[in-house]
């Protein structure tokens, strides 16, 4: 028996970054988590940018909600507090923003080979805990994947074909809209259970035990009669 949670993703969300260490919170306490199996699905918040794309994160948020840089620039720092709080790295200042989807076809590379989770580690901490630029530029992406165990001329011939795993990706997204996500993270549990953004790891640990419970539902006593336990015997009863 075995519970399937699929989570909707994307590198450029740093609430996914979050959400993503606040579920591993609650299924590491979760008294079934063998029985749970975790696949990460893709999801561009941009899907419109080209694959060459890079800009500063502070500027394009401000233009985004049409709020000045300052307070962008103290929005990053607030995420950056929530992300210390959680042991993760998150520089505040300096990362850039760009195109996903290489980054979602060697995550699905990633999974054909069991170790999906690896790389996506790799990718949000290149991104989040390094000032470094992270998008657009094909070697660095490379590098990460080959400093996450990947073999360099693989990660290489994928990054090379625009057609790998396109068609995966674009599935995920599809699907990603057929459930009704329009942002993530979105966690769906099952296919029956969905919770939408980084939620604190009680909310996650409940949605995990529902699911658990639809697997092994409680018996239901349908009929009783007299029985024998270790207390003996019900006594019949005369008229």
């Amino acid at each position: 028996m075995a519970v399937q949670v699929e989570i909707w993703t994307d590198i450029n969300c740093p609430f996914c970054y979050l959400g993503k260490r606040r579920f591993e919170e609650a299924l590491a306490e979760f008294p079934h988590r063998d029985g749970v199996t975790v696949v990460h699905r893709s999801f561009e918040l941009d899907p419109t940018l080209p694959r060459e794309h890079s800009d500063a994160v502070v500027p394009h948020i401000a233009e985004k909600y049409g709020i000045s840089e300052a307070q962008a620039a103290a929005n990053e720092r607030g995420i950056g507090a929530q992300a210390e709080a959680m042991g993760l790295a998150y520089v505040t200042s300096g990362r850039d923003f760009g195109s996903s989807f290489d980054m979602h076809r060697l995550l699905h590379f990633a999974l054909e080979q069991g170790r999906q989770e690896q790389l996506l580690d790799a990718l949000y901490a290149a991104n989040f805990g390094d000032e470094r630029p992270l998008f657009g530029d094909t070697e660095r992406l490379v590098q990460v994947a080959v400093s996450a165990g990947f073999d360099e001329p693989a990660v290489r011939g994928v990054l090379a074909d625009p057609e790998a795993f396109a068609d995966a990706v674009r599935a995920d997204e599809a699907e990603a809209a057929r459930l009704g996500a329009r942002g993530v993270p979105f966690f769906v549990l099952d296919r029956k259970y969905g919770v939408s953004g980084a939620q604190p790891p009680e909310v996650f640990a409940q949605a995990l035990q529902q699911a658990w419970s639809d697997h092994a539902p409680e018996l239901q006593i349908v009929a009783d009669a007299d029985t024998c336990g270790p207390d003996g015997c019900a006594v019949p009863q005369r008229d």
